[in-house]
């Protein structure tokens, strides 16, 4: 997609800025959806959306259901599951009395099939509460304070927990160098690799744009040595420790710190040092089996036509940026925990000290005054957004996965906090939502928060049409390539990525990604040496794909994904000897 789109990866996320700090400058941008996720240029396709190219079906796996389910009628409305909705005298009207419509109407707009949200405040979990289903067909499986969805970039802060309580407790430093744990490390620049530290990889300032690499990583078959071995491929394309650029490898490099450290997994030691004393039972440290599990959400997509259900993600080689997943229900319980100074239950469960550290900003991501929101500055510490609101110091982080996108949020001076989970990746309703109830807490007048960010994804939404419509108009002349479509077929190879293959079926090309072995992209002639790509999993969107020739025949083709991903477009060639530098 364009830059229209969020990790989501929320942030999502999306990209790549987070929400406010896009908003800031009044601009239109995963859960980033992916991990931070700038969600406010995002297309959002409503209900009356006509599709443009066919959809792509995708099989999801369903134990213990029939697909005859498929044909059962969906009730009316949006159905809830209430586990806890216990509001104090104090409570803002907003949440008292609106709340439900709010959510309800916005999960309407917003083709929202599920969301839970918990609100912690002054010690106490006041409302934690399913709304919808996990599914838009199987619309008997309600969403609850235990199901289940892909946290992906909230991860990083029991990432980040968890080396500054190594530090505190001396084991290693946050300055030492990466090379100290790992010799053979290596980033493009020298002077980098060598003055590199677990603190940079923590705060995203290793000079690497937002989400480079990650078309290489995200998904892949790749192990995690092999994605720290191809970091030295990716040509910064900012200025080591100078500017911000958004980069899961960084977490997952500092994971295989900590477990050189610590001689224990980084899934072992996030559970035996975090989870068990928190009593976070339902959490899980990876992705993988995720689709087997009871109550768990399906992810969604409306991006590229109608909502469709997508493949989960396998993110597990990247695990301590983006793998865990959680429910409200143990969420509350990290945000009590964050708001009582490292305390649970009257235990001190981890030294105030170390959450101190992960507060401390180490890189400014803004510093201009917003004018749509009551901030001016916002910075990153460790694995944790840090920005100014009506006067009050609020942290948080998103997390963007295919077809989830997530945030967690804590306001010390307010004792509050606020987490949010969604199973559809194209929005930014999770975000708004979050806004509104800050709004309430803080006695902001009311602003339609989600009315707001719906101007801005409606100008994407039509963008996006516009595009999707001219590489179908073209698609239909049935335009005839110069050369013969063998031509086009074999092997083509990029020095980070590797090797992708294109072969003919049909009246078409596919495209096999060797580090993606489940992805392929259909190939459809448009005129010029140029095809439009559709990906199997269409969270990867649909992307022109131009050949360059040499001597009549083909040479190179540059591949593109969604911004969800990267942002960039990979150059692939046929001379293996040849392969670029990203």
């Amino acid at each position: 997609m364009q830059t229209h789109s969020f990790k989501i990866r929320s942030f999502i996320s999306l990209f790549c800025c987070f929400l406010l700090g896009s908003l800031v400058t009044l601009s239109a941008q995963k859960p980033e959806l992916k991990g931070p996720n700038d969600t406010s240029k995002q297309n959002i396709r409503p209900k009356s959306y006509q599709k443009t190219v066919k959809e792509k079906k995708t099989e999801v796996v369903r134990p213990q259901k029939e697909k005859a389910e498929k044909e059962k009628t969906a009730p009316t409305g949006f159905p809830t599951s209430t586990a806890v909705q216990e509001f104090p005298a104090s409570t803002p009207a907003f949440i008292r009395d609106s709340l439900d419509s709010y959510i309800e109407r916005g999960m309407s707009l917003w083709q929202i099939p599920g969301l839970a949200i918990a609100i912690v405040k002054d010690g106490k979990i006041i409302l934690s509460k399913g709304y919808g289903t996990r599914e838009k067909v199987w619309k008997e499986e309600k969403v609850d304070e235990n199901t289940l969805f892909i946290i992906a970039s909230n991860t990083k802060l029991f990432t980040g927990t968890s080396l500054a309580k190594l530090d505190f407790e001396k084991k290693l430093s946050l300055n030492d160098r990466v090379t100290k744990y790992l010799p053979w490390f290596r980033l493009y620049d020298t002077t980098a690799t060598r003055l590199v530290n677990i603190r940079d990889l923590l705060c995203h300032r290793i000079g690497l744009k937002t989400f480079q690499g990650d078309f290489t990583f995200w998904d892949s078959n790749l192990p995690k040595d092999s994605i720290i071995w191809k970091l030295r491929y990716l040509k910064p394309a900012g200025e080591f420790r100078q500017d911000y650029g958004y980069c899961n490898s960084a977490f997952m490099i500092a994971g295989k710190i900590l477990e050189k450290v610590t001689g224990m997994s980084w899934e072992k030691y996030v559970e035996e040092n975090i989870l068990k004393p928190l009593g976070m039972n339902s959490t899980l440290m990876n992705t993988t089996g995720l689709a087997f599990r009871e109550n768990v959400a399906q992810p969604h997509n409306n991006l590229y036509g109608p909502l469709v259900t997508i493949p989960f993600d396998h993110v597990d080689n990247l695990g301590p940026a983006t793998s865990m997943v959680s429910n409200i229900k143990d969420l509350a319980k990290w945000i009590l925990f964050q708001l009582d100074s490292g305390r649970y239950q009257g235990k001190q469960v981890i030294p105030w000290p170390v959450l101190q550290r992960t507060r401390d900003i180490n890189i400014l991501t803004g510093s201009r005054k917003s004018a749509a929101y009551p901030t001016h500055f916002r910075g990153y510490g460790l694995g944790l957004f840090a920005t100014d609101y009506s006067g009050r110091q609020v942290y948080w982080h998103t997390g963007g996965a295919f077809g989830m996108v997530t945030n967690v949020c804590f306001v010390p001076e307010e004792n509050l906090g606020i987490t949010i989970l969604t199973n559809n990746d194209n929005q930014s309703f999770f975000e708004a939502l979050r806004y509104q109830i800050l709004d309430a807490y803080m006695g902001l007048p009311y602003t339609d928060r989600s009315k707001y960010q719906w101007g801005f994804y409606t100008q994407g939404k039509k963008t996006t049409d516009d595009e999707l419509a001219a590489m179908q108009a073209r698609v239909d002349k049935k335009n005839i390539p110069e050369i013969k479509a063998e031509d086009f077929t074999g092997n083509y190879y990029n020095t980070v990525y590797g090797k992708i293959t294109i072969t003919k079926n049909g009246n078409t090309l596919v495209c096999h990604f060797q580090h993606h072995p489940e992805l392929t992209g259909t190939m459809e002639y448009m005129d010029n040496n140029e095809f439009r790509i559709t990906y199997s999993n269409i969270g990867y969107g649909i992307y022109p794909a131009k050949f360059s020739l040499k001597n009549g025949k083909p040479d190179a083709v540059e591949i593109k994904v969604n911004d969800f991903v990267e942002s960039d477009a990979y150059l692939f060639v046929k001379d293996p000897k040849g392969m670029m530098i990203k």
